[in-house]
């Protein structure tokens, strides 16, 4: 994964999680869409734009864990390791997990400079589960593909993975976990994740 269009995409991330993906009728596409460009239009506003940081932060995990499927995220980054953890472990998994992908996407959003978005085609993975293709176009009018997977429970589409430039954001992890749980045992792997989660950067 390029690192110069990490932040790019996840602040794309950020934007699709701050605004439920409610219409399942109109298909992922129209939803992702539509909600996607909703909300760059009120990141474009003054008003926005005046918050302070903390408020702006506040307003993304407010609704995070109605948008963004972070059981199902865990169970398929840690794949055949995630039955090695026990009960009580895969629930403190998920809830470090998804710490550190707020800390890791979080601040990126306040670094949005109003890059371009074109979107593609959607296509069925499997019954209840789309890809959509989006294209970032940056300042240089690189297009950098940003592709979203998400999942349908109960009406509402979650997203589940992300894939930049054909990097799962899922197998990008899941390679860094297996690599510590192929020495270290799963206790080891939440102590690693209990200190990068408390030694965040300061806002």
């Amino acid at each position: 994964m390029k690192r110069k269009h990490i932040g790019l995409s996840l602040i794309l991330l950020a934007v699709l999680l701050i605004s439920p993906l409610h219409v399942y009728a109109a298909g992922a596409k129209a939803a992702v869409e539509g909600q996607i460009n909703k909300m760059l239009e009120k990141m474009k506003q003054p008003a926005f734009k005046e918050l302070p940081k903390e408020a702006k932060l506040a307003e993304i995990r407010e609704v995070i864990n109605e948008i963004f499927d972070y059981k199902e995220l865990s169970r398929r980054t840690l794949g055949r390791e995630w039955k090695k953890f026990k009960p009580e472990q895969q629930t403190e998994f998920v809830d470090l997990f998804s710490q550190l992908l707020e800390n890791v996407y979080a601040d990126r959003i306040l670094a949005y400079t109003h890059e371009k978005i074109e979107f593609g085609k959607e296509t069925q993975l499997k019954k209840g589960r789309m890809e959509v293709e989006s294209y970032i176009i940056t300042l240089n009018n690189t297009k950098v593909p940003l592709f979203y997977r998400v999942s349908n429970k109960s009406g509402q589409w979650r997203v589940y993975d992300i894939v930049i430039e054909g990097v799962s954001m899922i197998k990008n992890y899941r390679g860094q976990f297996r690599q510590i749980l192929s020495k270290k045992k799963p206790a080891d792997l939440l102590q690693t994740l209990r200190k990068k989660v408390k030694d965040k950067p300061a806002s």
